[in-house]
This record gives C-alpha cells, structure tokens and sequence, in this order.
C-alpha cells in the first residue's frame, strides 16, 4: 500500500477526479469516497499550483445524480453538477434487486438490464464533456453469458463494444467469469480484479487459530471452473489442493443449463483437514453446498467458503441448515453486489471489505500509475500469513 500512495504523491492526476455511485452502490460509493478524501488529505504533494491538482483535495469526490422515472417505467438519466473536463468514475452494481420502481402502479424489481441501462443514461447526460470516463462495474453485466454455444446471443461482448462506443476508456471489473470476453473490446481498457488478500484477511480475522500448513489445510476447487483460483491460493500458502468436477445431464435444460448430475472429486485425502473452497459467487448455493457436504463426508474439519460474490438468488434457509448441520464453519464474500441486511445476522458469514482496494484503485487510475502492485497481490499475503502465525 504505501509504494502505491508514494508513487500517487510524485505523479499529477490525469484530471480532476469525479465519483458518480448509482443508486445501486451507494454504501459501498460512500466508503470508497471517504478512503479518497483520506488518502489525499494525507498527501504532500510538491507541486500544487498546478491547474491539474484543482479540487485536487476534497470533502467529497461524489457527484448529485439520479435516474427518476416515469409512470410509464421510462428513465433519464440526470448530472445534477458539472463535470466538464473530469476523469469521470462510474460504479453500477448491476446486482442490486432491492430497488423497485413503479410500472402502471406495478410494482417492479429492477433487474441487471435496468441497472445497465441507467448506467447509460448517466453516460449520456454526461454529453461527451467528461475528460475521461470510467466504469466501476464489479459483477461484470452479462457475464455468465460470455460465450457462444449455437445460436446464442453474446451478451457480454455486445455489453462492452457498446460502453466503449459510448465513450468509456477503462471498465474495471472484479472475478470476471471469463477474463478472454475483454478480447470484445481489445483497443480499450479492461481490469479485472481478484480479492485473495481481503479473503484471506478477513478469514484470519474470523478464524484466528486457523493453521496453514499442508498437514492441516487444502484447498478446494468446486468445479474446473474455477481451478485457477485454487491453484494460485494453494501456491500462495504453500498447500495442496483438490477439485471436483461436475457430472451433468446434458439430454434436458433447466432454467437454462444443464443439470448437475453428481460431484467427482479429485485430490488427497482430506480427513481432519481444514478447506477452502474457492469460487468467483454463489448464486443458488446448491453446488457449493454440495460440494461442503461431499467434503465432510469425506471427513474433513471446518469447511469455509470464500465467494467474490454472494447473490444468494433462492435465500439463505440451506445455509442455515448447513451451518447447524455442521457442513460449513464460514461463508466469506464481499461487499462488492448488494447484500441484504439479514446476513449480519447470519452467525456464519464474514464480509470482506473491498472499498479501500477500490478507492487505491481509482487513485491509481486517475494518477496513471501501475496498477502492478494491485493486481498481484502475493507479497501482501505472504506478510498477512507471517503477522497470523506469530499471532497464533
């Protein structure tokens, strides 16, 4: 962290900088706003008569906005401030079905379609007189539907190829659910972002005696999928690893794809050992919790779940006879989708805070420095795994 902000106070920012949170992101926009006040309060900068470090320090970085509607469900999108000549940063959390608006006195859920599209109303009201504009969408819209099987749509590309049309220089995405889609747009930039750190780290602070050594921790791919993330944790910490792969049915479709028949694993013996089963989200649960079940069949120890992100799309009452059951310890995901305030309850969940990553990202950004330092973050772990063992 602190290479980073020493290279933030030698470089001058690219444009006055500007936070637009949709209403989809509000809590997390406002943490991140005030990790950036923070940061450059606490910045000396050498050169400040610049016209570029204007506004530079700031009690808030966010802009007024909002996207009313009318009765008949239509939307605008409206910049309540100017933001002329400003490196622009949009976050959108394309996930948040907990707001409504009405339709002919219908009530409605807004969907990822509806979050997209206010995200372009925004765009567009912003008319082109921005100096740059970026795109802050941590679950990347359409992303399950990243490729083509058959006469399938691409929704996704289309997504990407239409932002970049409309202007936007950077979309900075998190776990994307196939990287290669960012071949769509290879001209423009394009980050995706991994939280092993923040996993980590908020799994030392909620299981304080956890030990990591091969002889008392693996980790746990559910699917192939998502074996690059094993692989670089079990790297990372210096354990082994396992994987399940997924039988399907490929003879019938439901709720478009192919129903999993069983779960294979392949791997070490796990008896008495503690897991880590990584994946990029939970969205019914139903495979990740299998997949506990299946390891504590098989005689595992405590069974944590580390997810980007938590969609929980059919609620939370497995979960809850799975943690009673004893099949998971721990459910770690982030802040990064919306999140329903029923999880704090939840004596199993842990979150892992990403507005401080996000804010040195944006930073970084908006300074045009590496990002080198972010996007790997193994010497980070490694001295969070140090501080842990000495600690324990």
């Amino acid at each position: 962290m602190s290479n980073n902000i020493e290279a933030l106070e030698k470089t001058l920012p690219a444009a006055p900088m500007k936070l637009v949170a949709m209403e989809s992101c509000k809590d997390l926009g406002q943490k991140v706003n005030d990790y950036l006040v923070s940061f450059r309060k606490d910045t000396i900068n050498e050169i400040t008569n610049s016209p570029l470090y204007a506004n530079y320090k700031s009690n808030s970085y966010l802009v007024d906005c909002s996207c009313p509607r009318f009765g008949s469900g239509e939307a605008k999108g409206i910049l309540k401030e100017t933001i002329r000549g400003t490196d622009l940063f949009i976050m959108t959390d394309v996930c948040n079905y907990s707001l409504t608006y009405s339709v002919n006195g219908h009530l409605n859920h807004m969907s990822p379609d509806d979050h997209y599209q206010d995200l372009k109303r925004i765009i567009s009201a912003a008319t082109g007189k921005a100096h740059r504009i970026n795109v802050i969408m941590p679950f990347l819209y359409e992303s399950r539907q990243h490729k083509r099987t058959k006469r399938e749509s691409l929704d996704c590309a289309l997504a990407l190829e239409e932002l970049t049309a409309m202007g936007v220089e950077n979309i900075i995405t998190f776990d994307a659910h196939d990287p290669r889609v960012q071949n769509a747009i290879p001209l423009s930039g394009f980050d995706s972002f991994d939280p092993p750190y923040q996993f980590m780290k908020a799994l030392f602070k909620a299981v304080p005696d956890l030990i990591v050594d091969k002889e008392h921790l693996m980790i746990i791919s559910p699917d192939e999928g998502a074996m690059h993330r094993a692989v670089y944790f079990s790297n990372v910490l210096g354990v082994d690893m396992g994987m399940f792969y997924k039988r399907r049915d490929y003879s019938t479709i439901v709720n478009g794809k192919n129903p999993i028949v069983a779960h294979e694993f392949l791997g070490d013996d796990v008896t008495g050992k503690d897991v880590i089963i990584v994946d990029d989200m939970i969205s019914s649960g139903e495979s990740m919790l299998d997949v506990a079940k299946k390891l504590k069949e098989r005689g595992a120890g405590r069974v944590f779940v580390c997810t980007t992100f938590g969609l929980f799309t059919e609620g939370f009452d497995k979960f809850d006879d799975y943690y009673e059951k004893g099949y998971i310890t721990k459910v770690i995901t982030t802040n990064l989708t919306y999140l329903p305030s029923i999880v704090n309850e939840k004596p199993y969940f842990v979150t892992a805070d990403m507005s401080k990553f996000l804010a040195l990202i944006i930073d970084s950004l908006n300074h045009d420095v590496t990002i080198g330092n972010v996007l790997n973050p193994t010497d980070k772990i490694h001295t969070l795994l140090e501080k842990h063992n000495i600690k324990r």
